[in-house]
């Protein structure tokens, strides 16, 4: 089962503690309620399984939409529930100051907007939680010290004329002549590698899209992260 999540940062101008955070969480729910067709419908937006658990809150975003479908030539709206796992992370920073870290296990798109519900439940505005920027040269590190077999690379930030994006597919591709080509005109953006550790093949951005491509859980896609990707913070 492949799994998809996004990592972001709650704004580091933004000074708040998880006990806060799962305070202005817990028993969260909201009703909109509308009409379809002559139906009245009402769709709950909620969040639930709320834990705290050391340095970690985990908890599930609970949200029903309406779904387009087509049923004998015609467009029927049905209510559809989808929900997401998230947990905040507090990590702490050199300059001892904290850093929080969201993670939401969607697609994309889906984390994007899931994260801009969750800033406005915590701070009234969007804005507050934003995307993570892993740094290209410690992004590098990160790759050249963890792959076994890199798969597929995309470069960035290219510095030759009328191209923008460069990419390598293939096998071992972190041992090749061409790598180390492509890095002295552009930065490293997306992998997709065997990690050392793990032993799954991941798919990492530097804006903290992260995807395990082999078979896996809930849970290992967190360990995984919260191991390997937020220390890159």
């Amino acid at each position: 089962m492949v799994l998809a999540g996004k990592i972001f940062l709650v704004g580091e101008d933004v000074v708040v503690d998880l006990h806060t955070i799962a305070s202005k969480l817990k028993g969260f729910k909201s009703e909109e309620k509308l009409k379809d067709n002559d139906k009245d419908i009402s769709l709950i937006t909620e969040i639930k399984d709320l834990r705290l658990v050391g340095d970690s809150l985990y908890g599930t975003f609970i949200q029903d939409q309406l779904l387009d479908v087509y049923h004998h030539g015609e467009r029927v709206r049905i209510p559809s529930t989808s929900e997401a796992p998230f947990f905040f992370v507090t990590q702490a920073k050199r300059e001892q100051k904290g850093l929080t870290v969201l993670t939401i296990l969607e697609k994309k798109a889906r984390a994007n907007n899931l994260a801009n519900q969750l800033s406005k439940i915590l701070f009234i505005t969007t804005g507050r939680i934003v995307e993570v920027r892993i740094e290209p040269e410690r992004f590098k590190r990160f790759h050249e010290d963890n792959f076994e077999d890199t798969k597929i690379i995309f470069f960035d930030d290219v510095d030759l004329p009328n191209i923008k994006k460069l990419s390598l597919y293939g096998s071992a591709l972190g041992d090749t002549s061409m790598y180390v080509e492509h890095l002295k005109h552009g930065k490293i953006w997306y992998i997709v590698l065997k990690s050392k550790r793990y032993g799954s093949v991941v798919g990492v951005t530097r804006n903290g899209v992260v995807t395990i491509f082999s078979k896996t859980t809930k849970d290992e896609f967190i360990r995984y992260v919260k191991e390997e990707i937020i220390a890159l913070i």
